[in-house]
């Protein structure tokens, strides 16, 4: 065994084009350092519906240069198996974006290359960009595809490489299977044509187009007078969210200084995730010293949208819920029509606010790639801080539209002497306290969350705090309206539960919800605290009954 991982590396090693990743594969193999070959060689990441992500480095479980060349590789074969678009005579058009992660650049060169090779035509932004701007490109120019060099708010070690097909829309089975099946077949690199030249790098003119389509979020007389604190998380952010909100003619925000301009490196965060302890301490001192109406993040490469607002003396984050209630409440005052759609994870107060409006609502599997292809969409949302608000332009979440739409919303507020807080309070006396959490356990080894999955299934918890469970699902079975994956469901009296492993990060997520009658605008305080309660009840025992 120790003769054949050694085997392996070297034949890996012969066929590395990164300089880099070359040079720290060779250090091991010198050094026979066989604990660390063999978490680099014990299989490949797999390709699904979130693409490829892993921590950089050599090898087939880390993400480097060999192994995008090889996903470039399976993904052209996939398209060319699909046939030329309707009407057109020549391979279709493949674009790249990227963000500023380290390798992200030299990620989308490769893909350009092999996609080229492959007798495709490809087209590179023009520099690292947000991944919506991707996502409106593809539809845009009428590409067949697209894929975007990311990790998003993973650590700083970290990249990913997520594909979009034609629609504008992530991947969902079996495009991923196929695909995943095509990079499986690439024999060695040496037959991965990789010319030197022949595609396009873009100008701003996508941008620009990207920033025309903005106009189309916002009402036409609304105020736009919201004053706000605004942080790109060292992310890609910063200038088109600058720029879309100089459009709107909104003030100009101001910026958090130290987290403003890209770094792969992250400096000022443990993760670069809004939704992290800490990641939002210097938005907040910043507003502390400014007093704005509103604090706005980006994550690093702009597709989910956190806020943050005033509560009493200090600032504090609203939960990805608390935003897609708002946003949907104002979408409905202004008279939108079509779907409202979330993923189940996210907070049932959107099916009511939308059956209250007389508009269809919809609940998918977790992940936009399923949201963006509801029927008749208007606005769908989940709970990790991803909306989307204009899906004629964006079948994706999008965090820089979502920004525009949450300060058009506190300006109309602002208008009437009134905050976000204060329509959250009235969506609570109108639909009843609906108020989540989460329980989020991060793990080094992945047989924890398989080992609680297996507990929960084999031992099913009859009631959590004090609360018959009505109605238990495993959702690998599927339902009539979703499609099987790996997730428990539970329905307690006034509370929903469900259990279910990342599809992007090594955790185990529990969301919970429950919901408390409010009579009046003064019973808000105890509906809150019982609220409260029953959480960290329903999270304890929840713990207890999951082993974790």
């Amino acid at each position: 065994m120790h003769d054949d991982l050694i085997a392996r590396a070297q034949a890996w090693l012969a066929e590395d084009p990164d300089p880099e990743t070359r040079d720290e594969l060779a250090k091991l193999i010198d050094a026979a350092d066989i604990e660390e070959l063999a978490a680099r060689f014990s299989g490949t990441l797999q390709f699904g519906t979130a693409g490829l992500r892993g921590e950089l480095g050599a090898g087939p479980m880390r993400m480097n240069r060999t192994v995008v060349i090889r996903a470039a590789a399976g993904l052209a074969a996939y398209l060319k198996k699909q046939g030329p678009p309707q009407g057109e005579g020549d391979a279709g058009l493949v674009v790249i974006g990227y963000d500023a992660r380290h390798k992200s650049e030299e990620f989308a060169r490769d893909t350009a290359a092999v996609m080229t090779g492959a007798g495709l035509r490809a087209a590179v932004l023009p520099r690292p960009l947000p991944t919506p701007v991707l996502a409106y490109a593809i539809r845009h120019l009428g590409a067949v595809a697209g894929v975007e060099v990311t990790a998003s708010h993973n650590p700083p070690r970290d990249n990913g490489y997520k594909v979009y097909l034609g629609d504008g829309s992530q991947i969902v089975p079996p495009a991923d299977i196929d695909i995943a099946e095509e990079i499986a077949a690439v024999p060695s690199l040496t037959v991965v044509s990789r010319p030197t030249e022949g595609w396009d790098t873009l100008d701003d003119s996508v941008l620009d187009a990207y920033l025309a389509r903005t106009d189309a979020v916002l009402a036409p007389d609304s105020p736009r007078t919201a004053r706000t604190v605004y942080t790109a998380m060292h992310g890609v952010g910063k200038d088109v969210l600058l720029a879309a909100f100089a459009r709107a003619g909104f003030p100009a925000p101001a910026l958090v200084a130290e987290q403003a301009d890209p770094d792969p490196d992250f400096p000022t965060v443990a993760f670069p995730n809004p939704e992290e302890p800490g990641a939002m301490d210097l938005a907040f001192a910043k507003a502390r010293e400014t007093d704005p109406d509103l604090v706005i993040a980006n994550d690093p490469d702009a597709d989910r949208c956190a806020a943050a607002v005033k509560d009493g003396e200090d600032w504090r984050m609203l939960r990805g819920d608390e935003v897609g209630a708002l946003l949907a409440a104002h979408l409905v005052n202004r008279g939108a029509q079509g779907t409202f759609a979330e993923s189940i994870v996210s907070s049932s107060l959107l099916g009511r606010i939308a059956e209250k409006a007389g508009q269809p609502y919809e609940e998918t599997l977790t992940g936009f790639k399923w949201i963006a292809r509801v029927d008749g969409l208007r606005y769908g949302y989940e709970e990790a801080l991803g909306y989307c608000v204009d899906p004629e332009g964006v079948r994706d979440k999008d965090g820089i539209t979502a920004a525009l739409l949450i300060t058009e919303l506190a300006s109309v507020l602002k208008a009437e002497g009134r905050t976000l807080l204060d329509l959250l309070d009235d969506l609570a006396v109108e639909h009843g306290l609906h108020a989540t959490d989460q329980l989020s356990v991060r793990v080094q080894d992945l047989s924890v969350i398989a080992n609680a999955m297996r507990r929960l299934r084999e031992q099913p918890p009859t009631e959590l705090a004090g609360l018959a469970i009505t109605r238990a699902e495993d959702l690998t079975q599927g339902t009539d309206t979703l499609p099987p994956t790996d997730g428990l469901r539970y329905t307690l009296e006034g509370a929903r539960v469900i259990v279910r492993p990342s599809g992007t990060e090594p955790k185990l997520k529990c969301y919970l919800e429950v919901v408390v009658p409010v009579p009046a605008h003064a019973d808000l305080p105890a509906a809150r605290a019982k609220a409260t309660d029953l959480l960290a009840t329903i999270k304890r025992d929840l713990s207890a009954a999951a082993g974790i």
